[in-house]
């Protein structure tokens, strides 16, 4: 036997051994026949749309040519060797061959073969290809060298296409072998994909390759996992992220002697780069690079694996994180965690560059790095997650909102220090939907002491169903980042996920501004505007107001992290580049008009008769509790208090809306709770009340200190004719009670405050003051505009997800943002809902086009239908109500590097041009079009504030989930800037830069949306095709249950059992 035999014979053993395999990988072959094989590789650097491999359905940077083969180019993915997903490649566009006897690659124009001369023209490309901007002629073949830029379409500079489409060559390498044997007896069920018909001798070289690339891993048995899983069906329980280790390196001095290189005769036409002074790493060396280009969905975890996941930081591993609780306390959907292989792991290292490169975004935003985009793809702004926090060592604490999570891969991708005081708010169903204050928060790391994982609660009026069984649709959908350091406050809002895959293989939207450090805290800024219904057009005084109340309402439920919102009254956000808009779950009225005027005011431990000429901060719709208990027939059987309370109340004056101010009155020795606050309706201006209930204990729990302690005085305001029916009826109907917040006396100690039940106290308050959420946000940022209907172009929304919508939704939304009827949109009406949009006239013609990806562009996306499987979600029954409208267009990426990649951006827009002036707004953030985003309005029979009755937009709004975005308003010119000779403007609405085409591609009339019922029968067919079970990639991405409609019943809200025993106690001390 030769050396060479027993050499293979060796490491068939090795490899048995290493990957437990029952079959030999080569065997020894008696009568040894020396065959020398030629074979041809090539490094090539694509333009971002990415070449994507038939045997592997993935992208490449690495073609393999054998000399017996023509390999084809081309966007049909069943008639090519290699694919390119763009409308302007052919089907079969061009071939590429390698002449082994010349060692030259040659490419040639269309589908050709070969035939015993030369080559024979079948059918020639439409857009022709071009080698170094050289046209190939027609029957003509060019040759292809290190350096050559292959393009499929015209790209020259100003004379044809900006878009480029090809790749450049960067090296090839030629490479003979000799093979002693006969390499047919090789199995052909190991690498079933390399041996095809009878090319098996030809591939020879191919196999000998494969085989030393797994000698040279430092798993070879993920590799074969990865890169061959097909014969052995390998399925991984337990992954670590760091399999290929980022460490392990090789010299010049070892690398030759390496097994993996003297394996066999080798004759490299092209040696490898080697500085023989210095180390290279494994990594770094092109040649040996792993082709990791795999499919992940093939790895499936455990529910109770404990998470071990290692970073890297300077070339040597750490173990920052020491996961051991179960995944589904802190990842939401009760799916497995990611598992990130070796390519994720390659990826995260060559992204984490230091620092953001580009300024912040301003009025616009960016998108994040896809994970094949490097530094010098210049055709957009991008950014990284680790460049967004950079740099970590400053930061002194972070908030983070998010739908899901993965929190292990978060603190060692952005080397997270292990004190760093972190909270995050995520989604739970479970703790989510609970009432008990033990499921708000969890610390799930001990060696992250600071990090706190929130579960913001749902209310119960949301849920459907009196007795609650159902609880409806709801999530905890925002995507905020909150970054804290000693002189500015950097916001983030995205539409990511806290999870690997949407920040490094989905497109996503990011937007971010740094607000400096104020002078003085000013604490007034926490709470909305009160001079004005309309918010400020100049600047964007509220937005500190609308972020404080929406990281109120997260916090709420952990008390230890209220002074969040104290710190936020320390930073000017007075420069905002745009308006929050903030969807928090509830049913809501119509913000109550403010009081210009209150006789009593509860301060200190005392109600003060008399004006408290201090600033109004806001409105808190509360309630009254325990009138029933007074007023039932046993208490008074002969009406006496009734009567009593009658002619007090007939005393009061009653205002515009309906409504007499009560007194409020602390109880501070009462037994049974020491924060009581009584409520009583005063019998004269001269003194004497009669009290008729108190406040709930979950309002008194903050009035109470607050009020003691002197920092805010607060007025209240009830229905008389509510009051009366509950106490003639002796019912249990809530009471509604309107509290109105002042500044106290002593408002500015509130910066010396160190008790941490005062700052809980002071979050409570913010969360509860009135805001508009959802579509009336909309509204009120957008409504005020005097928009010239005549001159739009376009009104947009693309979205990941489309709930359960209607034609009164698709009005709804319409109205919120100033649509009216051209008609009678110029008339000068008092009337506010004069002109509004409505569900009829969006049936006769719809505004809005909504931009959801087709069901066929989807399945040949270059990363196929997995990769959106949990992204994308369409209702079916919202296709078969918006089929026949043809409002629908298909998700086309506007940059090209982008295209064939999952997009789950949010983006809306409404665009207008005149006068070389383009104006309007744009939306960004994580709502979806959704009525659980947005809001469903409801009309309510009687309402005693009389407040948008007759508007589309309702007189109430129910909303399910948490939702948190920003708008970029350019408003319309003046009339004097349209006379001016200059036409130069300063803002232009073009210069924010959408992440989908527009115009976009209508829908044909074959065309369906990607619905979940689409997906599925796409699935199974991919599934049949595939012949085996496809392990689904359970990577906690975003999964938006389907809405159903529900009719929310126009039900008399009573008190809660909680309240009804509290105030017995109350009456009862």
């Amino acid at each position: 036997m030769r050396n060479s035999d027993h050499f293979l014979e060796n490491n068939s053993k090795r490899l048995r051994s290493d990957l437990h395999l029952s079959n030999s990988l080569l065997s020894v072959v008696n009568k040894p026949k020396p065959t020398i094989s030629s074979s041809a590789s090539i490094h090539i650097n694509t333009f971002g749309i990415p070449l994507v491999s038939k045997t592997t359905g993935s992208s490449v940077d690495l073609i393999h040519l054998q000399p017996t083969q023509l390999y084809t180019i081309g966007r049909d993915r069943r008639l090519c060797d290699f694919s390119l997903d763009h409308r302007q490649v052919s089907k079969q566009h061009c071939q590429i061959y390698f002449d082994a006897y010349n060692k030259k690659v040659f490419v040639v124009d269309g589908v050709s073969f070969l035939s015993s001369e030369e080559f024979s023209k079948v059918r020639v490309s439409l857009n022709g290809v071009f080698v170094d901007g050289a046209r190939v002629g027609n029957g003509e073949i060019k040759e292809v060298s290190a350096g050559s830029v292959i393009s499929f379409i015209c790209a020259n500079e100003g004379v044809c296409n900006s878009i480029r489409i090809g790749f450049s060559v960067e090296r090839i390498i030629f490479m003979e072998e000799v093979i002693h044997g006969n390499s047919s007896n090789s199995r052909d069920d190991l690498f079933p994909e390399i041996f095809t018909g009878d090319s098996k001798l030809a591939n020879a070289g191919l196999l000998s390759s494969k085989c030393r690339e797994i000698l040279s891993s430092d798993d070879p048995l993920l590799y074969i996992r990865e890169c061959f899983p097909n014969p052995f069906k390998l399925r991984a329980k337990h992954v670590s992220r760091n399999r290929v280790k980022r460490n392990s390196c090789i010299t010049p001095a070892n690398f030759l002697s390496h097994p993996s290189c003297v394996a066999h005769e080798v004759y490299p036409c092209e040696g490898l780069n080697i500085n023989d002074n210095k180390t290279t790493c494994l990594s770094k060396v092109e040649h040996l690079i792993l082709d990791t280009s795999c499919r992940n969905s093939f790895i499936a975890s455990e529910m109770n694996v404990e998470l071990q996941h290692c970073g890297v930081n300077g070339g040597e591993l750490q173990q920052p994180v020491n996961a051991r609780f179960p995944l589904g306390e802190c990842i939401s959907n009760n799916k497995p965690s990611d598992i990130y292989t070796c390519e994720e792991n390659i990826i995260q290292s060559e992204q984490k560059k230091k620092g953001v490169c580009a300024p912040p975004p301003g009025n616009k935003f960016y998108l994040n790095r896809l994970h094949f985009m490097g530094d010098d793809q210049l055709s957009e702004v991008n950014v990284t997650l680790p460049e967004l926090l950079h740099p970590v060592e400053t930061l002194e604490r972070v908030f983070i909102a998010t739908f899901t999570s993965d929190l292990s891969w978060f603190l060692s991708y952005c080397e997270i220090p292990a004190q760093l005081p972190i909270s995050i708010a995520c989604h739970n169903s479970g703790r989510c939907w609970s009432s008990s204050p033990d499921k708000r928060t969890l610390k799930p790391y001990s060696d992250f002491p600071n990090l706190v994982v929130i579960y913001p609660q749902f209310p119960e009026v949301i849920s459907f169903s009196k007795d609650r069984k159902k609880f409806g649709i709801a999530c905890h959908h925002p995507k905020l980042f909150v970054l804290q350091r000693d002189d500015s406050m950097r916001v983030i809002i995205t539409s990511a996920n806290l999870v690997a895959k949407q920040w490094l293989r989905v497109t996503n939207t990011v937007w971010w501004q740094d607000f400096p450090r104020g002078n003085a805290p000013d604490y007034k800024s926490l709470f909305c505007q009160s001079s004005s219904e309309e918010v400020n057009q100049d600047s964007k005084s509220d937005f500190a107001a609308q972020l404080a109340g929406f990281m109120a309402t997260l916090l709420v439920g952990a008390p230890d992290q209220a002074q969040w919102i104290l710190e936020l009254g320390k930073f000017d956000f007075s420069n905002a580049a745009g308006h929050l808009v903030a969807s928090v779950p509830g049913i809501y009225s119509p913000k109550h008009p403010l009081i210009s005027e209150s006789l009593y005011y509860l301060t200190g431990d005392y109600c003060m008769p008399r004006t408290l000429r201090c600033m109004l901060l806001g409105s808190v719709e509360a309630s009254v509790v325990g009138i029933s208990h007074l007023y039932r027939t046993s208490a008074d059987s002969n009406g006496t208090l009734l009567k009593k309370l009658a002619s007090a109340l007939q005393k009061r004056h009653v205002s515009a809306y309906g409504m007499v101010e009560v007194v409020l009155r602390r109880n501070v020795n009462v037994a049974a709770d020491s924060n009581a606050v009584s409520v009583a309706v005063s019998e004269s201006d001269k003194g004497g009340c009669i009290q008729i209930g108190f406040l709930p204990r979950d309002v008194a729990k903050w009035v109470a200190p607050l009020s003691d302690a002197g920092w805010f005085a607060f007025s209240s305001y009830v229905y008389p004719k509510q009051v009366l029916a509950c106490a003639l009826e002796g019912s249990y109907n809530k009471v509604d009670l309107i509290l109105y917040v002042y500044q106290g006396p002593k408002f500015l100690n509130i910066s010396n405050i160190e008790s941490p039940a005062l700052a809980s106290a002071i979050c409570s308050l913010v969360a509860s003051i009135q805001r508009c959420s959802g579509l009336w946000r909309l509204h009120e940022i957008l409504g005020h505009y005097k928009w010239p209907e005549h001159c739009e172009t376009d009104f947009t929304f693309g979205a990941s997800s489309v709930g359960s919508i209607n034609a009164q939704f698709l009005a709804a939304f319409s109205a919120a943002i100033g649509k009216r009827s051209l008609r009678l949109s110029e008339t000068e009406e008092t009337d506010p809902d004069w002109g509004c949009w409505s569900a009829s006239q969006e049936l006769r013609n719809p505004s809005i086009r909504i931009i959801f990806p087709t069901i066929e562009r989807v399945k040949m996306s270059s990363c196929g239908l997995l990769a959106s499987k949990y992204i994308l979600c369409f209702t079916q029954k919202s296709w078969d109500r918006l089929r026949h409208l043809g409002i629908l267009d298909d998700a086309v990426p506007d940059h090209v590097d982008r295209v064939g990649h999952p997009m789950h951006v949010k983006v809306g827009r409404r665009r207008f041009h005149t006068k070389g002036c383009s104006f309007g707004w744009v939306y960004s953030g994580s709502h979806n079009f959704s009525a659980a985003a947005w809001g469903r309005p409801l009309q309510s029979s009687h309402d005693d504030s009389g407040l948008r009755n007759k508007s589309v937009l309702g007189s109430r709004l129910h909303i399910c989930n948490y939702e948190f975005g920003i708008v970029f308003i350019v408003p319309p010119p003046s009339q004097s800037e349209l006379e001016s000779d200059n036409n130069k403007f300063e803002k232009n609405l073009d210069d924010i830069t959408l992440p989908f085409a527009v115009p976009a591609p209508r829908y044909r009339s074959m065309d369906t949306p990607a619905t979940k019922l689409a997906m599925s029968k796409a699935y199974a067919e991919l599934c049949k095709q595939e012949r085996q079970k496809i392990i689904e990639t359970l990577d906690t991405e975003e999964e938006i249950e389907d809405e159903e409609e529900e009719e929310i019943p126009n039900v008399v809200i009573e008190e809660k059992d909680d309240d009804k025993a509290y105030a017995d106690k109350l009456w009862c001390s």
